[in-house]
């Protein structure tokens, strides 16, 4: 599972690219995004498409954790359970573009695993399908949505974040369910794979 990405664009550049309008005070900007962090997400709200600062993970709180501390981040949901009670209302009606512009995977042995990128040739930024909600605890949360990885991401991770397609962008945001659903694939194109020394524990 994707668990980080970095965005290397402010706000008013992916705001340009996704034809939206950008938040006026954020804490997210170009850099590595983690799973608690903030990042930024594209979404249409009231026929307007707007790009906004989020936390990346919907809060879970597990059986047996202690009142007052921090809930766990969900910053992965899978394609094939969208259907699922904690994401459907948000699959129907909440779902929201992620700009990214490589994301990580971890490679190797148990204790030395290291940070493998994967980008897309010749578009330093793309969309990836999300969802977003309020919650109580972190305000505007998104989440990213999973696939069966490509032959690119297969040989590393069994899944990859579904990556939509520019001319699928107007589809995704504000689409019927079923044609989102449809989106929801491994990516079918050229990725560019970048494997590195730096180690995955380090942040």
């Amino acid at each position: 599972m994707c668990n980080l990405y970095t965005t290397k664009a402010s706000a008013a550049e992916v705001a340009a690219l996704f034809r939206g309008l950008g938040p006026s005070e954020s804490n997210a900007g170009p850099g590595n995004v983690y799973p608690g962090g903030p990042g930024m997400v594209v979404r249409q709200t009231h026929g307007e498409r707007t790009v906004d600062a989020m936390t990346w993970g919907f809060p879970l709180r597990l059986k047996g954790m202690k009142p007052g501390s921090k809930p766990k981040p969900v910053n992965n949901a899978r394609a094939d359970k969208l259907d699922g009670f904690m994401w459907r209302y948000s699959f129907e009606e909440r779902r929201c573009l992620i700009p990214v512009s490589e994301f990580a995977e971890a490679e190797g042995e148990k204790g030395a695993k290291t940070k493998t990128w994967f980008a897309l040739p010749d578009e330093p930024l793309f969309g990836v399908a999300g969802l977003w909600r309020h919650t109580d605890e972190w305000g505007l949360a998104y989440t990213m949505i999973m696939t069966e990885a490509c032959i690119h991401v297969a040989d590393v991770h069994d899944r990859m974040p579904v990556i939509v397609k520019r001319e699928d962008w107007d589809d995704w945001l504000d689409g019927p369910p079923d044609d989102a659903r449809i989106l929801c694939r491994p990516y079918p194109d050229l990725m560019v794979v970048n494997r590195t020394a730096d180690r995955w524990s380090a942040r």
